[in-house]
């Protein structure tokens, strides 16, 4: 074929489908114990919305968005993420009326413009959260909880959890004027893209994954040593919270989150099964984000995890997947003069939550048998023209090759009890 799938994107063929449909079951169940609601948004939003929101000195906004204008003359962009226009719905619709809590979850495509690697592609699949509406810092420890009691729910173990605190407006500024000092005296070190960081917003130099310019944050200032009081009360109090849960982390004093908006406390989960690409998920809390993009002040916090990634590691640490349900009953025909009893059979059959199949490809009895075989049914049902006259067909147990007659009025309740039996 000529026209395959753009590069950096993929199809997600069955397999990996059933992964993606487990992924999100999992994430709805425990999600929705927390108290988190659905909510789903455009795939494509005003282009100011993510510029305001996420920074433009970000290598998204600056690099990677896929923007374009449309027959309108309007400027709109594929969401590269997805806490901007969660905040822009909550906004929008007043969903924080009454000064309540609110806690949403989604799940779906994000769009960037990247070099593809493993667990990186241009399109790829998120699930996430948002908390809005408060600032108490036992939202952060239960966001940080939620993370990784899911990516241990789905069966992983082998993780890290990383956090620090980023400060607020109050006093993060004296950090970055303190870290801008400090880069400008090592400039001839770094590379093209962290010199007009430096400029625009030197806490995005930490985003780099150039060896020499990582050589140079992990000598340059933390911004512990410059955060407020109310700052340090927060992260004392999340550091609490999360050991009163039992979990286990580490303090990162290098952690800072890509986007403009985040706030006080960050967060990311790795996986010590990836390599260099580790991260499965991270997020933090962002009270200024709704302002940036002309709301009123509200506190939140979030994360979003790659489902990519996490596939990968569910993979390198063994975890089974959800295999395909098998079909337990095949109905075969003797001959043409039964297919359309045969498909009404296979109709009740499901209506009676039994999985069933029959032939659709106009093979003969023998072929369909051996199709049968190959599938792995439990049972198949034979239906010919005497069969059908007498109300009945012959049960075939694939295993044991025993054959039954039993009439058509019961064959629902009897592979009903006959395939509770094999399955249990």
């Amino acid at each position: 074929m000529s026209i395959v799938t753009p590069k950096g994107t993929s199809d997600m063929l069955p397999d990996v489908a059933r992964k993606w449909q487990f992924l999100l079951a999992t994430a709805a169940e425990l999600f929705e114990a927390y108290g988190y609601e659905p909510i789903d948004t455009p795939i494509f939003e005003a282009t100011e919305l993510f510029v305001r929101g996420i920074g433009e000195a970000t290598d998204i906004v600056h690099k990677e968005m896929y923007t374009f204008e449309d027959k309108g003359g309007r400027s709109l962009t594929l969401r590269p993420e997805l806490t901007a226009p969660v905040v822009r719905a909550y906004l929008q619709h007043n969903l924080g009326g009454g000064g309540r809590l609110v806690k949403l979850y989604y799940a779906g495509p994000m769009f960037r413009f990247e070099r593809p690697q493993a667990g990186r592609s241009r399109q790829f699949w998120q699930i996430g959260i948002e908390a809005l509406g408060a600032e108490a810092p036992s939202v952060d420890a239960e966001a940080i909880v939620l993370l990784v009691r899911y990516f241990e729910r789905l069966g992983l173990r082998d993780l890290q959890v990383l956090i620090n605190s980023m400060g607020c407006v109050e006093c993060r500024p004296a950090y970055r004027e303190a870290l801008a000092a400090y880069l400008r005296g090592r400039t001839p070190e770094l590379c093209p893209d962290c010199v007009r960081r430096l400029e625009m917003n030197p806490l995005r130099v930490f985003d780099c994954k150039n060896p020499e310019c990582a050589d140079v944050m992990n000598e340059a200032p933390e911004v512990a040593d410059f955060t407020c009081g109310d700052c340090a009360e927060h992260f004392n109090e999340v550091k609490a919270l999360l050991a009163e849960a039992g979990l286990a982390y580490e303090v990162d004093a290098r952690l800072v989150r890509g986007f403009d908006y985040y706030t006080k406390t960050t967060f990311e989960v790795r996986s010590s099964q990836l390599g260099a690409q580790n991260a499965l998920g991270g997020g933090g809390r962002y009270d200024g984000l709704a302002e940036m993009i002309g709301g009123s002040r509200t506190p939140g916090v979030g994360f979003a995890l790659g489902a990519e990634r996490t596939m990968l590691a569910l993979e390198a640490e063994d975890v089974s997947m959800p295999a395909r349900p098998p079909v337990h009953v095949f109905v075969a025909t003797v001959d043409e003069t039964t297919r359309r009893a045969a498909f009404g059979i296979v109709g009740r059959l499901r209506e009676a939550q039994i999985a069933a199949e029959m032939d659709h490809m106009g093979r003969s009895l023998k072929g369909q048998m051996k199709q049968a075989g190959k599938s792995g049914v439990l049972f198949a049902a034979i239906l010919g023209p005497d069969e059908a006259a007498r109300g009945e067909c012959t049960v075939r147990d694939m295993e044991s090759g025993e054959e039954s007659a039993v009439p058509l009025a019961d064959l629902e309740e009897w592979l009903a009890e006959r395939i509770k039996e094999e399955i249990m």
